[in-house]
């Protein structure tokens, strides 16, 4: 995880779930080429984040706004972090 860039990409998920580890596999790699910070919310921490989330975790936000969820689309992250 960036502490340096702004944190554009928040990943919300929970330990053990393999999509969260393969999401977390893309958001780290277009983070990197393109110096964009990023965080990881285990949801299993908050209730309030627990009860929104658990049905579609992993769940990308981009600059705090739902991006994708279940999977995330590379080149779609690409797009909405050009902007």
């Amino acid at each position: 995880m960036s502490d340096t860039a702004a944190q554009r990409i928040t990943l919300l998920g929970k330990p053990g779930c393999h999509l969260c580890d393969d999401a977390k596999v893309v958001i780290e790699r277009v983070a990197a080429e393109l110096g964009v910070g990023w965080t990881e919310v285990d949801i299993t921490t908050d209730a309030a984040l627990q009860e929104r989330w658990w049905d579609q975790i992993p769940v990308t936000l981009v600059d705090g706004v739902q991006h994708d969820f279940w999977r995330v689309d590379e080149a779609r992250l690409r797009k909405a972090l050009a902007r």
